[in-house]
């Protein structure tokens, strides 16, 4: 068995055939086909149903599925560590939510580069699901998320909880009445404590998934909407914005997690996370 017929394995199974795997290795379609022979004959199992549809794992296939993803990131890992240039001792794989990198992630970064000239810092965006993935499979080292899950071998640190408070751009704006109200989705909780709290409002015309995006939307057309206390204050200090005092504060809970057998000698790790610990949302 070889890192190069895991990848291929992989490839198979993200892109969904031989054919469009074989597109995204740069390779032809017969030696993929090879690739996947040769692995499925060292196992002695077969791994992909194939069909003119494309291809689906077989309960073999789905076994292997979590151990080729472990083993194809720490060998990527291990390429990334071993090439790393003079002066350079380790590397800090770090995953990030889109939504928290305007902040904690930010600062997190800057704690490990400012800090530590020692250290390369690989930095990788995805979704809650998708970081824990990457750090379940070695591909990351610590995330920064709104999730909560950790396996064997992680630990959670909780950060303190983003405070998502109701804005407007007019003081006067009803707190449920409002036409011009944006919906930004900020997970699961946050949907069913809205969802009870506004019940008989309606459905909002306009939604988004990014908290940035709903705020540009609200500077430029007006309207309200639950935006994080940190990212619309400087707009409220300004006179753009208003918060309605009125409506209720919902709280996000966010989290670093991480792989605590990478961070075994990481003797800068507890301090950062000290530091943004005392670092309040608001």
């Amino acid at each position: 068995m070889n890192i190069t017929s895991l990848q291929t394995f992989l490839a198979i199974v993200e892109s969904g055939s031989l054919v469009r795997a074989s597109q995204k290795l740069h390779v032809t379609q017969s030696t993929v086909t090879a690739r996947l022979k040769t692995l499925e004959e060292e196992l002695g199992q077969v791994l992909l149903n194939r069909q003119k549809s494309g291809t689906t794992l077989t309960p073999a296939g789905t076994k292997l599925l979590r151990y080729a993803r472990i083993m194809t990131g720490l060998w990527r890992q291990a390429k990334f560590e071993t090439s790393l240039p003079a002066g350079l001792e380790s590397v800090c794989t770090f995953g990030c939510e889109r939504e928290l990198w305007h902040g904690p992630g930010r600062a997190f970064f800057n704690g490990v580069v400012s800090g530590h000239p020692e250290m390369a810092v690989s930095v990788h965006q995805g979704s809650a699901s998708e970081l824990e993935e990457w750090l379940d499979t070695g591909m990351v080292d610590v995330i920064l998320t709104f999730g909560s899950n950790a396996r064997v071998h992680q630990s959670i640190h909780s950060l303190p909880p983003e405070e998502l408070v109701l804005y407007s751009n007019n003081p006067d704006t009803p707190v449920k009445a409002d036409p011009k109200y944006i919906f930004v989705d900020h997970g699961e909780d946050y949907r069913r404590l809205h969802g009870e709290t506004y019940h008989d409002a309606g459905t909002a015309r306009i939604s988004f998934e990014s908290s940035r995006w709903a705020l540009e939307y609200l500077l430029d057309r007006g309207g309200s909407a639950y935006l994080p206390r940190a990212l619309a204050q400087p707009h409220v200090k300004s006179g753009a914005l208003f918060e309605l005092t009125k409506a209720p504060i919902y709280y996000r809970k966010k989290n670093l997690i991480v792989n605590d057998l990478a961070a075994q000698n990481w003797n800068w790790f507890s301090p950062i996370v000290a530091v943004l610990r005392a670092t309040p949302s608001g």
